[in-house]
């Protein structure tokens, strides 16, 4: 084992607990590993180990991350999630693949899947816009959280107005979706995107409320005026 990964594994299982075990299995439906540490403290210790790694090459980082996400311990997931996104300025194209493989080896539940999304493939997609492409494509997996995956991924990006045609895309493609994973996700997207394009993103979903699940609807206009909500939720 990595003299890295062994120590920050000790630092983990030093600071975990039973009862934050627990009540952290609670938010999930499907069967999590967990060591029990509240997210603020496995934050403090990620950058504490991060500190320690010698060779902060996206190479050697990345071999760390993929150790880390192996182990299918969320609170180790968290950690390769915030060591990827450390080494953002390394960032190249061929790493798509990379990043891909992750999703559909690794991600089996919504917080490792939004984690890793929100920024690390967040911030690629704007790095490299023309991997939009394979974002669409996971859209149309069967993978609940590699479908799911393709919206999240585009939170923060959205959130800042940015490629609302590719969010209305790929929320076209998961519409009809009858996972909720998968309708809370692009719900999410769409709620985000409304925060620099409003009028459009309410036109969509007047356009599509008589089939789009409450679920999504519900996530897409949370954010929105009361006016607004109301005259989405009328039949």
């Amino acid at each position: 084992m990595n003299k890295i990964t062994e120590n920050l594994r000790k630092d983990l299982i030093k600071n975990s607990d039973q009862k934050t075990k627990e009540t952290g299995e609670r938010f999930f439906r499907e069967d999590v590993t967990l060591y029990g540490i509240k997210s603020s403290v496995v934050s403090q210790i990620s950058k504490a180990h991060y500190k320690e790694i010698g060779d902060k090459s996206k190479s050697s980082v990345f071999s760390l991350c993929e150790s880390l996400l192996m182990s299918g311990i969320m609170e180790e997931s968290f950690v390769a999630c915030n060591w990827s996104y450390n080494v953002r300025k390394q960032y190249e194209p061929s790493d798509f693949m990379i990043f891909e493989s992750w999703v559909n080896k690794y991600v089996n539940n919504w917080a490792t899947c939004d984690t890793l999304c929100n920024h690390t493939v967040g911030t690629f997609i704007e790095m490299y816009p023309k991997y939009l492409a394979g974002l669409k494509k996971w859209s149309h997996s069967q993978n609940r959280w590699v479908k799911r995956a393709s919206a999240v991924s585009l939170i923060v990006p959205a959130k800042r107005g940015l490629f609302l045609d590719d969010v209305f895309e790929i929320a076209d493609i998961m519409h009809s979706d009858k996972d909720d994973m998968v309708q809370k996700g692009y719900g999410w997207m769409l709620k985000v995107a409304s925060q620099a394009h409003q009028k459009e993103v309410f036109d969509y979903i007047l356009r599509k409320k008589a089939t789009m699940p409450r679920t999504s609807l519900r996530y897409a206009i949370e954010k929105m005026p009361d006016d607004l909500k109301k005259r989405a939720m009328e039949k």
